[in-house]
């Protein structure tokens, strides 16, 4: 929208009215590429454990992708609209259009695959009626641009970091994670844990199987809103006393 120049007021209402109201439960119950994530780490049971520190240093990286994200977008727009910006146009290519969905693994997943296997499928009697079949199919594998194997390879890369790590997108590289982050904080939904029924000594359930790893024992129990909290209520259904329940507002 940045790019047609078209204020994104829309966009933004809906990612602010859905972060203040649920938080970023969308990101685990709505989010196709969460929901393959989910799969991932059905699939493979041993998973490798991230350190605290590593954690904590990893978290930040979403959000520097977030911002060159927008200092992408926002550049073009503010030189676009000021009438100089085709040089920048130039410069950037289709990463003006779209800075992060033209490397995004889920865009990739989703859509550019799809679509490359459906004009695959489209092309291939074409190219095998031609006297050179053999040689035409090789050409036109040959002509797939750089950019679709980077963004396979990219898609390969974050499947095999969910396989080992949970929802490894969601933590460390979703700029969309990263700005329903933000806003996590003033989310009416929150989840709250009874310290009578918690069993604190000796009981870490709630946060063994948190997959982004939210310290929950450390956090306010009337009710915690915590950034990087996706709302999956593992943390819920782990709790042998029903000390965790989710809270509104």
């Amino acid at each position: 929208m940045l790019y047609l120049l078209i204020p994104p007021v829309l966009a933004l209402a809906s990612i602010f009215i859905a972060s203040v109201v649920v938080g970023r439960a969308l990101c685990a119950w709505v989010c196709p590429f969460g929901f393959v994530q989910d799969i991932l780490e059905v699939m493979k049971k041993r998973h490798t454990r991230v350190s605290l520190r590593t954690h904590t240093q990893m978290i930040n990286v979403k959000y520097f992708v977030l911002v060159i994200t927008l200092v992408i977008s926002g550049g073009f727009a503010l030189s676009a609209s000021a009438g100089v910006g085709a040089g920048y146009k130039q410069a950037f290519g289709i990463f003006a259009v779209a800075p992060f969905n033209t490397l995004s693994p889920a865009d990739t997943l989703f859509a550019v695959i799809p679509r490359t296997v459906s004009d695959v499928a489209y092309a291939l009697p074409i190219i095998f009626e031609t006297p050179d079949a053999g040689g035409a199919f090789a050409g036109s594998i040959a002509s797939v641009e750089p950019l679709f194997w980077s963004r396979v390879i990219i898609l390969a890369l974050t499947i095999v970091l969910a396989l080992y790590v949970p929802r490894g997108w969601c933590r460390y590289l979703c700029p969309q994670g990263a700005f329903s982050a933000i806003l996590m904080h003033f989310s009416f939904l929150g989840l709250k844990r009874d310290p009578v029924r918690c069993t604190r000594v000796g009981c870490r359930d709630c946060v063994e199987v948190c997959p982004m790893i939210v310290p929950i024992l450390d956090q306010p129990w009337e009710k915690f809103t915590h950034p990087e909290c996706i709302m999956c209520l593992k943390c819920v259904d782990a709790c042998s006393t029903t000390a965790i329940k989710p809270k509104f507002p």
